[in-house]
């Protein structure tokens, strides 16, 4: 049974790391860029989800979707400003450029309002302990691996159904040719940061609300092990993912459960490792010859 409540655990777990993955994976898939500045766009969404619930008095879903079109538009911003003058440049001018970014969105909101870590209320979603199986689990996973899927579903649903979508998978196959056809690349490249960030931000709310304290440095950690599950799902691929997220939090849990807590973040990296060194292309990637 105390396997059943770790698993059950670590899919909570790793659907926040999924949401995240899923920016980077988008990123990638189009650009070719690791934006390391998505863990902290995920930070800001877990502070404009703790200051709509406290300051403004909203209830969970409100508080959520304002976090969602926040960071929509901040991911946005980004885009326009730090990336886009590079769309030219090296991988490498980028790389740094997303580095850059990412420290200075962390000291300047420690700047703005200070060090000091805030705790969400404990009452945003209800506490209720739910029998199944005679496994205790409480109502708030539930209720946020629930809100995790519906979003990953509306995910594929605007990805393969919509022109947007189309658009997106067009760019991110060949972008001349994408030109070539009348898509606005541009556009399309700034509506995958949208759609990324958007995700980033709901992520960092139901963070929030599952480990209760926030602090300006806190995307970090799970950005860098969101990576590691875009790698291990196969980066540029949204399913792989979604898989890869959801797998390393299950394997995190699994950790903790074997007694093994201080290697919980450690793991992360070590899976990292094996996946680099044995499948390079991670679970849904393909082998690519590419002439040199």
């Amino acid at each position: 049974m105390e396997l059943i409540q770790q698993l059950v655990n670590g899919v909570s777990l790793g659907s926040i790391y999924a949401l995240i993955a899923l920016g980077y994976t988008m990123v990638y898939g189009i650009v070719k860029l690791i934006n390391f500045a998505h863990g902290d766009v995920f930070m800001v969404g877990s502070f404009v989800g703790f200051y709509a619930i406290t300051v403004m008095d909203l209830s969970f879903i409100p508080a959520l979707l304002l976090s969602m079109v926040t960071c929509a538009i901040f991911g946005v911003l980004i885009e326009r400003i730090a990336y886009k003058p590079l769309r030219n440049a090296t991988r490498i001018a980028a790389l740094i450029t997303a580095i850059g970014v990412s420290l200075l969105i962390e000291n300047g909101l420690i700047y703005v309002r200070g060090a000091q870590p805030e705790a969400y209320p404990n009452n945003v979603l209800p506490m209720d302990k739910l029998d199944i199986f005679g496994v205790s689990i409480s109502s708030q996973s539930i209720l946020i691996l629930s809100v995790s899927i519906i979003l990953m579903i509306i995910l594929q649903f605007v990805v393969h159904k919509t022109k947007i979508g189309k658009a997106m998978r067009a760019v991110s196959f060949d972008s001349e040719a994408a030109k070539l056809m009348g898509i606005n690349v541009n556009n399309t490249i700034s509506a995958t940061f949208a759609i990324g960030s958007a995700l980033a931000g709901a992520a960092g709310v139901i963070f929030g609300i599952y480990y209760i304290k926030i602090e300006p440095l806190m995307g970090v950690l799970p950005g860098l092990k969101a990576f590691v599950a875009a790698v291990l799902g196969g980066i540029g691929i949204i399913p792989g993912a979604m898989v890869g997220g959801l797998l390393l939090g299950i394997i995190e849990a699994l950790v903790s459960a074997a007694g093994y807590s201080l290697w919980r973040d450690g793991v992360a990296f070590i899976v990292l490792i094996f996946i680099l060194i044995f499948l390079p292309q991670g679970l849904f990637g393909k082998n690519r010859r590419e002439k040199v």
